[in-house]
């Protein structure tokens, strides 16, 4: 199966669907209604209470945005990686190991704030590869600082996003401290528009914004007694690792811009770890942001690894990883 999505065929996109909604069958069955937690930003709450009376008559709605979401973000993905080159040929596979990771959690699953953050920072990880002898580099930066902001309004931690633009600017560009300081502009033009209607609508209340922000270092019982989310972190693990390995393999053979791009997809992929330790909750939901850079180790394992049997061997083991979980989350719903 993995053989098809190797090639460029448009016949892939449908397959995409499929894949989509098959693995998150249980979720369109018992649609999960979302409910705001306390880090999630203005925005994404206004949201839901748009969503609300919709949803309130109509579930579905919000497991079939989530799906729409992930598919796109899948394809936009994919297509970042084949034109920056990451991937040496055209292909699907960056698409169809996003729809996988994002499969392996049922939180995964759900209409969420970082869900949605993922929309926008396909799109800045890619402005920021291009950072590499840009003309403009300043504009790529403020861009980005600007995304970023606004992803706060969904989920206030993804402000430590802008990590991503100072390593991209380590990476990418020698040091220039007016680089770094138009990046720390463009992340405060969001919150200066903001707090200047809230001044001029007489609503002065800043503070609503800006939470507290506290790391902290919490105990995961769940993963404990869940031997699901065990197994899900083995499957999210065991292809990072080999494309360690593979791109080692190949490093000497790339091109300086795509070595580049691999160096940022890393550290992107450590930030996205951390984040969720700001203003921590309980809720798993927001490790989906490293979906994104997973998805790219993830295709570099399936497109190099040299034994087929490998790649469809992980192919069907996270495929009948991610039904038995639905079946099992349809079970317990049913015996609830």
């Amino acid at each position: 199966m993995i053989g098809y999505f190797k090639s460029s065929n448009p016949v892939n996109f449908v397959f995409l669907l499929v894949y989509a909604f098959v693995l998150r069958w249980h979720s369109i069955i018992f649609p999960h209604i979302p409910v705001p937690q306390a880090t999630d930003g203005f925005l994404y709450v206004k949201l839901l209470s748009f969503l609300e009376p919709v949803g309130n008559a109509l579930p579905l709605i919000y497991p079939l945005i989530a799906i729409v979401l992930t598919v796109l973000q899948a394809v936009i993905l994919n297509n970042r990686i084949v034109n920056e080159k990451l991937l040496t040929k055209q292909n699907y596979l960056p698409a169809l190991t996003y729809l996988f990771i994002t499969s392996l959690f049922p939180e995964w699953w759900q209409l969420s704030s970082a869900l949605i953050i993922n929309s926008l920072m396909v799109w800045v990880w890619g402005m920021l590869t291009r950072l590499y002898n840009n003309p403009r580099p300043k504009s790529v930066v403020f861009n980005a600082g600007m995304v970023v902001s606004i992803a706060s309004f969904l989920y206030f931690p993804a402000l430590g996003l802008l990590l991503l633009i100072f390593s991209a600017l380590i990476i990418f560009r020698p040091f220039q401290i007016s680089e770094w300081l138009v990046a720390i502009l463009g992340l405060l033009t969001p919150y200066y528009f903001l707090f200047a209607f809230l001044f001029l609508g007489n609503n002065w209340n800043p503070l609503i914004f800006l939470p507290a922000v506290s790391i902290s270092v919490p105990e995961f019982p769940a993963f404990q007694q869940d031997w699901w989310r065990l197994v899900a972190v083995v499957l999210l693990i065991i292809p990072f690792f080999i494309s360690g390995f593979l791109i080692q393999g190949n490093i000497l053979r790339m091109l300086i811009q795509v070595r580049k791009s691999w160096s940022l997809m890393l550290f992107y992929l450590i930030i996205c770890i951390l984040i969720p330790f700001i203003n921590f909750t309980s809720a798993f939901e927001y490790w989906i942001l490293c979906a994104l850079p997973f998805a790219a180790f993830h295709s570099y394992t399936f497109f190099y690894t040299s034994k087929k049997w490998v790649q469809e061997t992980l192919h069907w083991l996270i495929v009948a990883f991610i039904l038995s979980l639905n079946l099992w989350m349809t079970l317990l719903e049913t015996e609830g």
